[in-house]
């Protein structure tokens, strides 16, 4: 097969996807590598209709890979996630109304154009957790204790005092300060622990765990809603249960076991089949319902099929 990486520069040394890379590689399958940011693209010549089996996404929030990723798709190649789907959970104030529209355990979410129009919000909702909408791996988030923290130094707020795009508030979630992130590996769900961001003093040693069916229902939901095939949750353990703080697409897969060909797998086989291999995978969870259950993964939660319309693949 003909595969085509987008890759940017925060991630050219990453394993996660380079070893895939390598890894598809070795099996005999060409992958091409774009690096947008980094390199003259003609996009012209590289985005044609049947140049590629389906192109591949690993890009920080707000990059330029995706625009990328969406001109492919517009021509009709396969895309791993489907583009409407990225789109959905790369602007984090979009993916909390439309979890929270599903039913899903997300905080109540307030955005603004600058921190301190946060200090609207009524004292009694602080703690609050403020960060970029578009963030990833971390970056500037930030916990406030009251009001008046909002335009401390080291917020998302830039030099000049703006925020240089929209950032979103929540109510912060009394935890353990562990977080607990749940990877879907194309229907396979594998529960790992870290510290977290809010908590770095915190020491926890990152290892793969036990994962819950509850915290199992919530993790195939998602992948249902947005449309999801490759993607991790992060969700905290609350004093009234499991609440989803952060959903993203082709994450790192830390602590997976044998990450790099279960993953490879994976996107050969979305490469191969596209929206019926999309289909192929809800079929194959729902069918292993009957299977001996793992402490560790969640074969066995059925996860609901997706109408066709909104999981994409080849169009």
């Amino acid at each position: 097969m003909r595969l085509c990486f987008l890759v940017e520069e925060q991630y050219r040394h990453d394993g996660m996807p380079l070893e895939v890379i390598h890894q598809l590689r070795a099996w005999g399958h060409r992958v091409d590598v774009l690096w947008p940011g980094r390199s003259l693209i003609r996009i012209s010549e590289a985005i044609q209709a049947g140049s590629h089996d389906a192109w591949v996404l690993k890009t920080v929030s707000g990059g330029p890979g995706l625009t990328l990723l969406e001109a492919a798709a517009s021509v009709g190649l396969t895309t791993v996630n489907d583009v409407r789907a990225i789109r959905g959970v790369r602007d984090k104030a979009l993916a909390a109304v439309i979890a929270r529209g599903k039913g899903l355990p997300v905080p109540v979410t307030y955005a603004a154009a600058h921190p301190e129009e946060f200090a609207e919000i009524a004292e009694a909702e602080f703690p609050l957790v403020v960060k970029p909408a578009d963030g990833s791996s971390g970056r500037a988030v930030r916990l406030v204790a009251t009001p008046d923290r909002l335009l401390e130094p080291g917020g998302p707020a830039g030099p000049d005092g703006s925020a240089g795009g929209l950032l979103i508030a929540q109510p912060y979630v009394p935890n353990s300060g562990t977080d607990l992130k749940v990877y879907s590996v194309a229907g396979e769900l594998y529960a790992t622990e870290r510290c977290s961001p809010l908590h770095p003093a915190h020491a926890v040693r990152e290892r793969q765990v036990p994962l819950t069916p509850e915290v199992a229902r919530i993790t195939a939901e998602i992948g249902a809603v947005f449309g999801l095939d490759l993607y991790g949750v992060d969700i905290l353990l609350g004093p009234d249960g499991p609440v989803v703080v952060d959903i993203n697409d082709f994450p790192s897969f830390r602590q997976v076991p044998d990450a790099v060909a279960r993953v490879s797998a994976a996107v050969l086989e979305l490469a191969r089949n596209g929206a019926q291999g999309r289909d192929a995978f809800a079929t194959r969870q729902t069918g292993a319902a009957a299977a001996p259950p793992s402490p560790f993964t969640a074969s066995s939660v059925p996860r609901p099929t997706r109408p066709a319309a909104s999981i994409g693949g080849g169009r």
